[in-house]
């Protein structure tokens, strides 16, 4: 793609992703965007007035890649929303074999990040859409306490984008995977066959 035919702002975001996923948000420099991205100065503070408006509109485009991934996986392993709570984890295996991986954007970007701030509060928010969706799959298949089992799922999905940067093992996401089955099933009892008349 020729970075004369993208948008300004498609292009200082698009570099931004790139540098901001690798070395994190405080560890970029406005300079270097404008930089990498060919783009002026006043083009940038045009689009984005404070880098802290350029790190939000990064980690809404992490958002709609990475729930974005998530959902996909759910889908992907049918239409039984237990079934779907274990899939999800597939979403974890493709992001740790991604070329270039380094975790979780969230969770980086969240630990060099001011507690109250617009861009910690971003992190945040984007936790707590993840656990409302998977605590609504989990009411879904019938947990008993679907609160409890989303916040264990979700706390093994972040757990396994960790690892995967800690220890690059490839078989951490099945493990992951086979974690949260055995927590599925544990926290949904299979209905008998009078409870479907």
């Amino acid at each position: 793609m020729k970075q004369s035919a993208q948008p300004a702002r498609d292009r200082i975001l698009d570099t931004a992703f790139r540098l901001f996923y690798a070395h994190g948000p405080r560890g970029v420099g406005v300079d270097t965007v404008i930089a990498q991205s060919g783009v002026a100065k006043a083009t940038l503070y045009k689009h984005f007035p404070r880098k802290d408006d350029l790190v939000l509109a990064y980690l809404d485009k992490v958002d709609q890649a990475w729930f974005g991934q998530l959902r996909a996986a759910a889908r992907a392993a049918g239409d039984d929303p237990r079934d779907q709570l274990v899939g999800m984890f597939d979403a974890l295996a493709s992001a740790c074999r991604r070329e270039g991986y380094h975790g979780c954007a969230f969770i980086n970007t969240a630990a060099e990040s001011e507690a109250g701030s617009d861009v910690h509060a971003r992190t945040v928010e984007h936790k707590q859409v993840v656990l409302a969706w998977v605590t609504d799959l989990a009411r879904r298949a019938g947990a008993t306490d679907p609160a409890l089992l989303a916040r264990q799922l979700t706390l093994l999905l972040d757990g396994g984008l960790s690892a995967g940067v800690l220890d690059a093992d490839p078989g951490t996401p099945a493990a992951a995977k086979a974690a949260a089955r055995a927590l599925t099933d544990a926290a949904c009892p299979t209905p008998q066959p009078e409870d479907r008349a």
